[in-house]
Formats: C-alpha cells, structure tokens, sequence
C-alpha cells in the first residue's frame, strides 16, 4: 500500500455533501470519480475539485439508481486506474408525501434511486475490489430520519434504514476479502437546497442541542475517516451526525 494511490467513486458529489467528501478525498491525493445526474453540475464539481486535488478528477454524469449506468461508472475506474478502493453511495432523493395519499410512482422511484441504487453500486464495487489484495472500503449516506419518525417521510425512512441494515448484513459477505461497509446518517445539514427554505437554519437551531445544523463538512469529515485507513477494522456500522437531535428528537413542525 506505500505507493498505491487510492481511487474513490463518489456518487450524488454534483453539490452538497457529496461534493465536500469529494473535494476533501481529492486534498488527500485520492484519484476521484465523481457522479451526478445533472450534467451541468458535475462539470462543475469537477472544476471545483480540481483547485486542491493531488490527483485525477474525473466526472460521470447520468443516473445512479440505474443498473447499467451503475456498471458503466465501475468500469470506469477499472479502465482508468486499474482498481477501485472506495466506493461512496451518496446520491439519493427525497419525496415527501402523506401516508394516506403517497404516490405508488412516487415509492417506486425512491426505492429505486436509495435502496436498489446502494445495493448494485455496492455489489458491482465489491466484485471489483474482492479481486485485489488490499480489498476496499463501501459506504452509504442514510439519514437520522432511519432512526426517528419525520412526518411525510415515511418512503424514505424506510429506504434509509434498509440501507442501514444493507450495511450490516455485507458484513457476512465481504469481510474475507478485506471490505469493509458502514453508512452515515446525516441530520439536518446547511445545504444549496436547504438553503432554499429561508427558517431551515433558524429552526434546526432551535431544536438541535450543539445550536446548529451540520455543515457539509461536518459529515464529510465522519464520511472520509470511515474510508480512510485508520477505519479498517470498523465494520457494519452506522455513524449518526445530527448534533444531537437524535437523543431528544423534538419535531420541527
């Protein structure tokens, strides 16, 4: 491992969290590939990730939930670099509704995109990394919402703590060939699209014990040590960021 330089694939890194992970990884000398659907935004998370990086940025622009484009971002590390160490399943989206008149389409597309999403980045990383000697490191983004009720949430809840159990039970499959997988579960964090909700800083505030919303950094830092090489030996866990809100859990509405 002295001289191996490590390559990240880091899906939903457009903006937001992902992008920070991104960016830090980069300042770490890791090659990066970094995905989002919106074409116009990794074109500029590239850019972006290029001011610090110590190595190769690349962008890939198209839909993580869909399997052959899952299989076409894994090859492309494979084809670039010749290995894959780790692989990040970040992108996700959110669709609120009420229980009582939630869209079957609108549950489909949210399992598709969180949990099926994971699931083939997962295995198609994996199959690759299982391969080579040093193994590899997996993670997915959950949500504290896995962990504590959030009204119209219930979808997503639920594909967040499937992927929370995903990474627990990987645990069986990949352990001997020296992979390890775990998830972090973000609470309410100043992003470009909380942002848009003009009380979202001052009522995350109020009700969270720190007195603050995470930043974006705040969860990149716990996201990049859980790959890192001082985080081996952790497995099959999942990593709350949420300054506290989880242990007292009061409601924003």
């Amino acid at each position: 491992m002295k001289n191996h330089q490590k390559v990240a694939l880091i899906t939903g890194a457009g903006q937001g969290i992902g992008l920070e992970i991104a960016k830090l990884l980069a300042e770490k000398s890791h090659h990066i590939i970094l995905n989002d659907i919106e074409k116009s935004l990794t074109d500029e998370a590239v850019e972006e990730v290029l001011k610090k990086a110590k190595g190769k940025v690349l962008g890939i622009s198209g839909d993580s939930g869909d399997i052959d484009f899952i299989a076409e971002m894994v090859s492309l590390a494979e084809r670039e670099f010749g290995h894959l160490d780790i692989a990040i399943a970040n992108a996700g989206i959110t669709l609120f509704g009420d229980f009582w008149e939630y869209e079957p389409s609108d549950f489909m597309e949210v399992m598709r995109v969180n949990m099926a999403g994971t699931f083939f980045l997962a295995q198609a990383s994996a199959l690759l990394m299982k391969d080579q000697p040093y193994g590899g490191s997996l993670l997915f983004t959950s949500s504290v919402t896995a962990h504590q009720a959030h009204k119209n949430l219930a979808a997503y809840a639920m594909s967040k703590a499937g992927i929370e159990m995903l990474a627990k039970n990987l645990v069986i499959e990949l352990s001997e060939f020296n992979i390890n997988v775990n998830t972090i579960a973000p609470g309410a964090t100043l992003t470009n699209r909380t942002a848009l909700d003009k009380d979202y800083e001052k009522t995350w505030s109020n009700i969270t014990p720190m007195g603050r919303p995470a930043s974006v950094k705040d969860v990149a830092n716990a996201a990049v040590f859980l790959v890192s090489e001082e985080a081996r030996h952790i497995t099959g866990q999942n990593l709350i960021i949420d300054g506290g809100w989880t242990s007292i859990s009061p409601s924003p509405y």
